[in-house]
């Protein structure tokens, strides 16, 4: 079986000519996603939408002291899609609103219902390097896994933005940023961490994971993850097409990392480096299956070893990516038929980018059913490094 093709959009100019052509060309796809956000932050909230899309200007201050750009990007997709720029700034900050909410609502040293799962998204997310590429090359990527019924507002972007590196971006429709990778060879993937953390404004993750994939330094990228304070908990595995990789598990308050092990790392939604002194003895991971999916990735990446081709190498991802122990919750989620409709969880996409060679690869749906599909643009089309060679260990890709 086979899933539909996702849409893709190129967008260049200013940041307000960015979002109005993005607007211009998702329009269709933001008026779903607000008409899913409307119906399903209302229902859990209890508020009107135009008092949802009024509170979350608190964000804005915030929003515009770190990524002004990214603010007029925003504009730019109200302007596009004949949106309210409020109705847009809900859509990048409704996790951050979602957690507030949460937040308010539960009793003291409380977590928030299983069925609430992370604002964030969930999502299980990859590395690997080296030998345990089997070819050499360095591969990232993740299932993202959120709401079923946002599947269809899903959406792939790329951004050039000369003289900043072009970027391709895995949204939903009216972000400005979630998972993607640029042409300085620089990827980000993420998941959600969950945990209460108090409500000090902090920085929305759709702009914190954009500026990280605007930087073509890694040191830039890496400094972006560790100083600039996010709104909620968020993990980010971080890769560079030298072979580096580190995965940061960022919070309000601090930040844990984890290095590979013999070029393989994997991370789901528990805190794995350590768990945040604020939740010790306390501490529910977000979701239970986290727990499963874990170690069930681990063990299928580390078949990609055996691969002697690139082909080989993804179609084996894909297989790990696939694995449905714990159905219908796992590796690759499927909605389950007794959750309520407008919480209904599953894997959105999987995506696989070989940041050796540029290829950038998605199977839109599930992974189990849909091959890995080329994007129509090669990751190092923009400014950044050539593609075509592996770096070696410790070298920087030309400016």
């Amino acid at each position: 079986m086979s899933a539909s093709p996702i849409r893709t959009i190129e967008i260049s100019g200013t940041p307000r000519e960015r979002g109005r052509q993005y607007g211009a060309a998702a329009a269709d796809l933001i008026e779903r996603a607000i008409g899913y956000y409307e119906a399903a932050l209302t229902q859990q909230t209890g508020m009107s939408w135009a008092a949802i899309t009024d509170s979350v200007k608190r964000w804005l201050p915030v929003c515009e002291a770190h990524a002004p750009h990214l603010v007029e990007e925003m504009r730019g997709i109200a302007d596009g899609s004949g949106r309210s720029f409020a109705e847009i700034l809900t859509l990048n900050v409704r996790g951050e609103f979602v957690y507030n909410h949460q937040a308010s609502q539960a009793a003291p040293q409380v977590e928030a219902p299983d069925d609430e799962r992370d604002p964030a998204d969930g999502c299980t997310s990859f590395f690997l390097t080296g030998a345990a590429s089997g070819t050499g090359h360095t591969l990232v990527g993740q299932n993202w896994d959120w709401r079923t019924l946002t599947a269809d507002t899903t959406l792939i972007v790329r951004v050039v933005q000369d003289p900043l590196p072009t970027v391709i971006l895995q949204v939903e429709a009216g972000q400005v940023g979630r998972h993607g990778a640029n042409s300085a060879g620089i990827a980000l993937n993420a998941n959600g961490l969950g945990g209460s953390f108090g409500n000090e404004i902090g920085l929305p993750q759709t702009l914190i994971r954009r500026l990280v994939l605007d930087h073509a330094e890694l040191n830039l990228a890496l400094k972006t993850l560790v100083k600039i304070r996010p709104h909620i908990a968020s993990n980010a595995l971080l890769a560079h097409r030298s072979g580096f990789g580190i995965d940061l598990e960022t919070t309000p308050e601090g930040v844990d990392w984890l290095y590979p092990e013999a070029g393989l790392l994997a991370h789901t939604n528990h805190f794995q480096a350590s768990v945040p002194p604020q939740l010790a003895g306390r501490y529910r991971p977000v979701s239970a299956d986290s727990l499963l999916r874990l170690p069930r990735v681990t063990e299928g990446l580390a078949r990609v070893a055996a691969a002697t081709t690139a082909p080989e190498s993804y179609e084996l991802v894909r297989a790990a990516m696939s694995d449905h122990l714990g159905y219908p919750e796992g590796v690759c989620t499927h909605p389950s038929a007794d959750a309520p409709e407008l919480k209904r969880w599953s894997t959105l996409l999987s995506s696989c980018v070989d940041l050796t060679t540029g290829d950038y690869l998605v199977a839109p749906g599930f992974p189990c059913e849909t091959e890995y599909q080329l994007l129509p643009w090669n990751v190092y089309d923009g400014p950044g490094a050539a593609a075509g060679e592996p770096l070696p260990a410790g070298a920087a890709p030309a400016a």
